[in-house]
């Protein structure tokens, strides 16, 4: 099963000095069972140590000591657009090491925030953001990987913008984190429904987990998704036990839903 846990999920202990990227890789792989590793830089650490070659060398071996692929990388801090166009520049000058950082660690796909606030993008973000991106996907493109946004802030929280968005890019390269249910200004099963074609990766949180995660599971595999499904958890508290919960939950609903494909129910 293609199941992996966003490293978010354990800020919390981050946060606390309790878990560093070494010990989710290996609470990934030996305490729940997973090939997959989906790296927030939040746990990485500081750019300094992400671009530093000899983390990278270490993280590198980690992984393989493990068998571990890279489904997500989730870069925060250099999203696209910012108002100020000299930080718009240092956000794009940090957002290139971070790509080529994601082709080291062989990154399947990555997803780095447009940028912009309130409901909508103005003219000229749009356009900043669409050239970018399609910059962007010219890199993964050459390096093996999908890139993109997630409905996660801002005007990506709205279905209309992250569709215009994937329209205006048009890039094979070009794919959306889809925080599944995570919407503004239109019903959540519509939102998933409208962008789960881009969809190269998807972030499953306690709330979708406890909801309507088999019918949204559905609804992107109907639409031919074959990419991860990404636990996340938000809480900060009893995150082990939390994400052990949302995982199983993931897997039963996979499990359902292939015994009804394969006619045994």
């Amino acid at each position: 099963m293609k199941i992996s846990v966003a490293s978010y999920s354990f800020h919390g202990m981050r946060a606390s000095g309790m878990i560093d990227a070494f010990g989710y890789l290996e609470t990934c792989r030996y305490r729940y069972r997973l090939n997959a590793a989906d790296f927030w830089n939040g746990i990485l650490g500081p750019d300094d140590l992400i671009f530093d070659p000899g983390f990278q060398r270490k993280l590198i071996t980690a992984l393989r000591d493990r068998e571990m692929i890279v489904a997500n990388y989730h870069v925060d801090g250099c999203h696209l657009w910012e108002d100020d166009p000299a930080m718009r520049n240092h956000h794009r000058q940090i957002a290139l090491r971070h790509l080529d950082f994601a082709a080291k660690i062989g990154a399947k796909t990555v997803r780095i925030d447009a940028g912009g606030t309130g409901k909508a993008w103005k003219a000229e973000q749009f356009d900043y953001i669409v050239s970018t991106f399609k910059e962007y996907c010219r890199i993964a493109a050459d390096a093996g990987f999908r890139v993109g946004p997630e409905s996660h802030w801002g005007p990506e929280l709205v279905p209309d913008n992250m569709e215009r968005l994937a329209r205006a890019v048009d890039h094979p390269a070009f794919g959306i984190l889809l925080h599944i249910g995570h919407w503004e200004d239109a019903p959540e099963e519509d939102g998933d429904r409208r962008l789960a074609p881009w969809a190269f990766h998807t972030h499953v949180d306690a709330r979708i987990t406890r909801t309507r995660l088999a019918a949204a599971m559905k609804l992107l595999l109907d639409a031919g998704y074959d990419g991860y499904w990404g636990v996340e958890h938000h809480s900060g508290k009893n995150e082990y036990a939390e994400v052990e919960y949302q995982i199983a939950e993931v897997r039963r609903a996979l499990s359902a839903m292939t015994l009804t494909q394969d006619g045994l129910r």
